[in-house]
């Protein structure tokens, strides 16, 4: 397998020590603590994230869906979608070769996960590989839970994600966490920014209108594109709980017909 570099920060290493997990060095953390000074509410919303990311596998699992499609996905460690619903059958997908080789290793005899190291902004070649593992004659929960930041508009995502919706099947289901100021922006005219995430990286920082574009012509479920803690939360909110900032938007959206 090949080995991370354990002299620079890796974007996936990092995030599984937000969420708490063993699979990063000292220097991951160090950047995340980093960050956590300069951004305080980092941590928080990356758990809020997760949070949402299970909650959303369940509701698309108690919907009948028993295959998710995870783009992005990182190191697939920390509840990630095949240990919330160990039943269904789930495809991680990551562009990073580093990534591929340790989620290969984690994944090794689980029998209903899988990894496949391609880009999602090739969604052909992501279905094509995809479909080894999943039937995608039948529908599908595709995630794409706090990915699409990363990416700017010049290559293309929307694009993409609008090939994945039209080539899913009917009663598929589009999951999508964005943020929408977080991090170090820039304004341009007060609509978007450059988002600069803590893997350095350059990525749109959108409004919620044009995050909703992503879910096209899909029927978001209530309670519609909102905050990532309030998607279907596990209780309601209390008197005195600490709120994140609204930089997190996250919503469910399912293809008819």
């Amino acid at each position: 397998m090949r080995q991370f570099d354990q002299q620079r920060p890796n974007p996936a290493r990092m995030y599984d020590y937000m969420l708490g997990g063993k699979d990063n060095f000292a220097v991951d953390r160090q950047a995340i603590d980093q960050l956590a000074e300069l951004i305080p509410e980092a941590v928080a919303l990356a758990h809020a994230n997760r949070a949402f990311l299970q909650r959303a596998v369940r509701y698309v699992r108690a919907a009948g869906v028993h295959q998710f499609l995870d783009l992005g996905s990182g190191l697939p460690t920390q509840g990630s979608a095949h240990e919330v619903a160990p039943e269904a059958r789930v495809v991680y997908v990551d562009h990073d070769p580093v990534v591929a080789a340790h989620s290969r290793a984690l994944l090794d005899g689980s029998g209903r996960a899988t990894f496949v190291e391609a880009d999602l902004l090739d969604p052909d070649d992501v279905l094509a590989r995809a479909g080894h593992f999943l039937d995608l004659a039948e529908p599908v929960g595709v995630l794409l839970v706090s990915i699409l930041h990363f990416v700017p508009d010049s290559a293309g995502p929307q694009r993409a994600v609008d090939v994945l919706r039209e080539r899913v099947a009917p009663g598929s289901y589009l999951v999508i966490s964005h943020a929408t100021s977080m991090g170090y922006v820039e304004p341009d005219g007060g609509a978007r920014g450059v988002y600069r995430g803590s893997a350095g990286g350059g990525g749109s920082d959108r409004c919620p209108a044009e995050i909703r574009d992503f879910f096209g012509d899909f029927a978001l479920d209530p309670p519609g594109l909102v905050q990532a803690v309030d998607w279907r939360p596990d209780r309601p909110k209390l008197v005195g709980d600490w709120s994140l900032p609204s930089s997190l938007m996250a919503g469910v959206a399912r293809k008819s017909g």
